[in-house]
């Protein structure tokens, strides 16, 4: 039997007892406070990043999948380009900038041709950054050079975004101001990109790493101004420089010999030309001369009655001459008819889907473009994520609380996503005339003794801007069709330097417009769609302000999953899609090549790119037999 202790020893034994546990259970909040933080400062390091999912490539990736890394190096490769041009510098609205003057510059990330969302070091060589994305740090390959041999450094890539941040395009410093904190030089290699709060992160270490980098002692040298136009390109880490150039005529770049990045795996068996030369053609029939007579070599043909009809020509009939149709995996560009809806005719709806009804895309297909295009009916097309049906329960999710807030209205939540009107098989489809003629009666534009509508005393005037010989045949029936519903619409043809003039002031009724979207999309939407940079955007060219639409882009912004951002994606078109401020063209899902026969390319084209200038080749044996038939010369 234990004997009992004195009562002094038992308080003692109490007091060494609970000295005991206050030490563990401080040592226990230590340890656990310092789990925490460690939980909090765990960051990622890799050589890429990925949106969602994880990366293709491994870090000790040899090359990519779909390029010959035995491609041998050399010859000239040939385009041609449309109109003119008078400037080298591509990031500022002044003045047309040269087919391919992007060429010169590298970022610290690039992306690959059959990955979505993924993208790799290039100028760097490695990407940190925590799991909420609120920073990246990227450290520079100590091996990266500008053209001129001086290395690339983190003074130049915070130089590089301060120049977009302050001086770059107006809706794009506006997205960029809105989302990057700041950028700072950490050390020699490495350089912090610190993202604002309440902003969605998920795209912005892709974003400020797709940046280009320029030489900031080159700008400052030479007395550059970013907003400024020049011919004079900024100087970059790229492949190719320029060799010549005659003034809206040809541009000639030449590979670097001494590249800086030849080796790395993400180049390997690409930028396998020499030379890339570009020749500008006033429109699309003298290019298709040159390229009959050998001017230029390779030719991504873009007229269906062109690659329908007019390759005949003896340097096919001999075999000089390859004509090829090639897989192409990508969604459409949303070529289309854009209203601007500045313009005081636009702003009804009615207005809008009444003259849409009136272009007849299946007459246009059958009779102008061979059956070669399919019909476009979502900014996503060729894609999945496009709108399609009645909304699902998640895009009711989302659009319910906007129609609550009578931003939308209720029909949006029941209807089917609008779809482009079809057309019978004449010139003019008097069913869909009869649906135009009275959305046109009822908003207000009533046909006069003259055949002509008018609303308060004014006409129902749409004018059509073209610098396309070739798209002549396409308005020109459009035209027609609205004048026989009353309105007075007209073609009107600019060159290219007015067209581009005209588009950027804002100074046109109709023009055909591209709305390229991605499979991730990010900032860009609301350089595209959104009201804050409405007035200013060279993108959003038919001055959509819509708050719905801006709501949306913010919640696909924020989508934090593949499932997430299909769901809100398909809402976002759906709503797009209702505010008819476009007539949707056409597309088609193979690439129309033709090119003299001494190019080479890989079996398996990727889904993402044609690669004609990034991973295809030159034979030169090839070369020598055509100018020894005088095919080229």
């Amino acid at each position: 039997m234990s004997k009992p202790m004195p009562a002094r020893a038992v308080a003692l034994a109490h007091m060494q007892s609970l000295r005991a546990w206050l030490l563990a259970w401080a040592v226990g909040l230590v340890l656990c406070l310092g789990a925490l933080q460690a939980r909090a400062e765990e960051t990622i390091l890799a050589h890429g990043i990925s949106t969602f999912g994880d990366l293709k490539y491994p870090a000790d990736f040899a090359h990519l999948d779909y390029v010959n890394p035995a491609a041998p190096k050399g010859g000239e490769i040939s385009i041609w380009a449309f109109g003119s041009f008078d400037s080298m510098h591509p990031y500022t609205t002044k003045g047309r900038a040269g087919a391919m003057s992007t060429v010169f510059f590298e970022s610290l990330l690039t992306g690959t041709a059959d990955e979505i969302g993924a993208d790799y070091g290039l100028l760097a060589e490695s990407i940190e950054y925590p799991e909420d994305r609120s920073w990246a740090i990227f450290t520079l390959r100590p091996e990266a050079r500008f053209s001129d041999g001086t290395p690339v450094t983190p003074e130049d890539v915070v130089f590089s975004f301060e120049l977009f941040r302050d001086k770059g395009l107006p809706s794009f410093r506006v997205q960029l101001g809105r989302q990057v904190e700041r950028a700072e030089v950490l050390d020699g290699a490495r350089v912090k990109f610190t993202f604002k709060d309440g902003i969605p992160t998920r795209d912005l270490p892709q974003l400020v790493g797709s940046l280009p980098v320029f030489s900031k002692a080159f700008y400052v040298d030479n007395g550059r101004d970013f907003e400024e136009s020049s011919l004079d390109p900024l100087m970059g880490s790229g492949p190719y420089m320029l060799e010549s150039m005659d003034v809206g005529q040809t541009l000639v770049y030449a590979r670097d010999p001494d590249y800086w990045g030849a080796d790395l795996p993400i180049n390997v068996g690409r930028n396998n030309f020499d030379h890339i030369r570009i020749e500008y053609y006033a429109d699309y029939n003298a290019a298709f001369e040159g390229f009959k007579g050998g001017s230029y070599t390779f030719r991504n043909e873009a007229s269906s009655k062109i690659w329908a009809t007019g390759y005949g020509f003896p340097a096919v009939n001999n075999g000089w001459v390859v004509r090829a149709e090639l897989s192409d995996g990508d969604m459409a560009t949303g070529q289309s008819f854009a209203f601007n809806l500045r313009r005081a005719q636009f702003q009804d709806e009615r207005v809008r889907q009444a003259l849409g009804l009136m272009f007849n895309f299946e007459w246009s297909n059958e009779t102008l473009f061979y059956g070669i295009y399919e019909r476009i009916n979502s900014f996503w097309e060729n894609s999945s994520l496009e709108a399609e049906g009645v909304p699902t329960d998640g895009e009711l999710t989302l659009l319910q609380p906007l129609v609550d807030e009578g931003l939308l209205p209720e029909s949006i939540l029941t209807e089917p996503a609008v779809m482009a009107p079809t057309s019978g098989d004449r010139q003019l489809d008097r069913r869909n005339m009869r649906a135009a003629s009275a959305l046109l009666d009822e908003a207000g534009w009533i046909v006069g003794d003259d055949g002509m509508r008018r609303k308060d005393g004014e006409a129902l005037r749409v004018e059509f801007l073209n610098d396309s010989q070739t798209f002549d045949r396409v308005i020109n029936p459009y035209v027609e069709n609205l004048r026989r519903l009353g309105v007075d619409a007209i073609h009107t043809r600019v060159d290219n330097a007015q067209a581009t003039n005209r588009e950027r002031s804002y100074d046109f009724d109709v023009i055909t417009a591209q709305f390229p979207m991605s499979f991730i999309p990010g900032s860009g939407l609301h350089q595209y769609f959104g009201s804050e940079t409405a007035d200013t955007s060279v993108f959003n060219k038919m001055g959509l302000k819509n708050p719905a639409v801006d709501r949306l882009i913010d919640l696909v912004l924020a989508a934090d999953s593949d499932g997430e951002l299909t769901t809100r994606v398909k809402a976002l078109d759906r709503v797009l899609r209702s505010l008819r401020f476009w007539v949707p063209q056409w597309y088609k899902g193979v690439h129309t090549v033709a090119y003299y026969d001494m190019y080479e390319h890989p079996d398996r084209i990727p889904p993402y790119a044609l690669g004609n200038l990034d991973f295809w080749w030159y034979n030169a044996d090839k070369a020598e037999a055509l100018r020894a038939a005088g095919a080229i010369r």
